[in-house]
């Protein structure tokens, strides 16, 4: 691929795929040697996807719910031999009326691709988006989701999923995360990365653009905390989780207006992180419903 155009119509180089592209065109690959299963295949691996800004996305549904976002893939492939659909019509005409490419293969080639055993029918091949802060807009939602230092995909993926469901603005990613482009946090997140603001940044980058504006900054701690049911939530409410294992450090507690607890009522010491950050959510959510 000598150019691919992004989702603003722009043009960006991918120097790892170099065969022609004709915007607008449609073609069947039936060899895994294709230097375009290679370059799909690489877009498994981080460093290839930082490299080419790109990510994949399978599944019909979860790509419906990025062309009903206005967001679609400058690629779609598809399995030969799958069955019709009207939604896998209404995304090949939005990709190829936006100028991307339709890609069929043997399902074996594309059981590659996405590295498993059964894939879906169809993948897309979507431009990363815009992590930076500078473009957030706090008073765009009541409630936003904020995670420190979350290692496992799956659990990145579902607070997407939760930001989506409660209405949030988005999801803050601070310090060392999980890579949100990942294949495994992109189906984790059912769709929600093209519905939720993502947003990467350092802890002392995102501290100094809260304190710019309006926020209230809540951390679920056992340091003096208040019962989450009883907290006095502020709109916009920024409710932050930390890392799986450790929590969050002691200066990041520190650092914020609010820190609540869930009351465990059985053994477990603590929820997984993911399903905290949910419930906190949604606690939040009633408690401004109610203001």
């Amino acid at each position: 691929m000598a150019s691919a155009k992004n989702n603003t119509g722009g043009l960006n180089e991918v120097s790892s795929y170099d065969e022609p592209w004709d915007a607008g065109s449609r073609r069947t690959i039936t060899g895994f040697s294709n230097p375009l299963v290679k370059f799909l295949r690489s877009l498994r691996d981080k460093k290839h996807r930082k490299r080419e800004k790109r990510f994949l996305a399978e599944g019909l549904r979860l790509l419906t719910d990025a062309r009903e976002c206005g967001i679609v893939p400058e690629m779609l492939v598809m399995a030969i031999g799958r069955d019709p659909h009207p939604l896998l019509d209404a995304l090949e005409d939005a990709v190829t009326a936006a100028g991307g490419e339709v890609v069929e293969m043997d399902v074996e080639i594309l059981a590659k691709v996405t590295g498993k055993d059964n894939p879906q029918a169809v993948a897309g091949v979507f431009a990363e988006f815009d992590t930076g802060l500078a473009n957030l807009d706090r008073a765009s939602a009541p409630i936003w989701l904020v995670a420190q230092a979350l290692r496992d995909p799956g659990n990145l993926g579902t607070m997407l999923r939760t930001g989506d469901a409660v209405g949030a603005g988005g999801l803050i990613l601070i310090d060392d995360c999980a890579d949100p482009f990942s294949v495994e946090a992109v189906r984790a997140s059912m769709g929600a990365i093209f519905t939720q603001k993502l947003v990467i940044a350092r802890w002392d980058e995102f501290i100094a653009w809260l304190h710019a504006g309006e926020g209230q900054l809540v951390a679920a701690s056992l340091r003096d905390p208040t019962d989450y049911r009883e907290a006095a939530y502020a709109d916009p409410c920024f409710l932050m989780v930390g890392n799986e294992s450790q929590g969050l450090p002691a200066e990041y507690e520190e650092a914020c207006d609010l820190r609540v607890t869930i009351p465990m009522l059985g053994r477990a010491d603590s929820l997984n992180a993911a399903v905290a950050g949910a419930v906190l959510a949604y606690e939040a959510l009633a408690h401004l419903r109610r203001a």
